[in-house]
């Protein structure tokens, strides 16, 4: 049994639950603002682009924009439901587009990796970065 300062007796178990319950709110709640800022990202970029920001928001949808925006054949998207091999082919798609993506932002090849890589810095340094859409042509 511990005590707190108000004379309050907690088991180990609720110690236990205490820590844990506070950790994993904590931690989603980070989650929830990095997914939070990864969507406001997004809508910019898709704006940059000139398509309307509410098309980053409907999943599937997202990826058939984001093909077209980086020159890419937008029904490829739906590639992801081949079976067995629908998440590889999602999977190079995604590599695909988002070096496509930091090239049609003027940005190089490093800049592309770090969009693979580490998306949660790299994205919304394009949306809230100087860059500007060149497009695919």
């Amino acid at each position: 049994m511990y005590s707190y300062n108000d004379n309050t007796m907690y088991t180990d178990g609720e110690l236990a639950a205490d820590f844990f319950g506070g950790f994993f709110m904590g931690f989603f709640l980070v989650i929830f603002a990095v997914a939070i800022l990864q969507l406001v990202a997004t809508w910019k970029i898709f704006k940059k682009a000139g398509k309307g920001g509410w098309e980053s928001i409907i999943p599937i949808y997202t990826n058939y924009v984001l093909y077209e925006i980086v020159g890419m054949k937008g029904w490829y998207a739906f590639l992801a439901f081949v079976p067995f091999v629908g998440s590889m082919i999602a999977f190079v798609l995604s590599i695909m587009a988002n070096m496509k993506l930091a090239t049609v932002f003027g940005k190089d090849s490093g800049f592309g990796i770090g969009l693979i890589l580490v998306p949660v810095v790299f994205y919304p340094m394009l949306a809230f970065g100087d860059s500007t859409y060149t497009g695919f042509g």
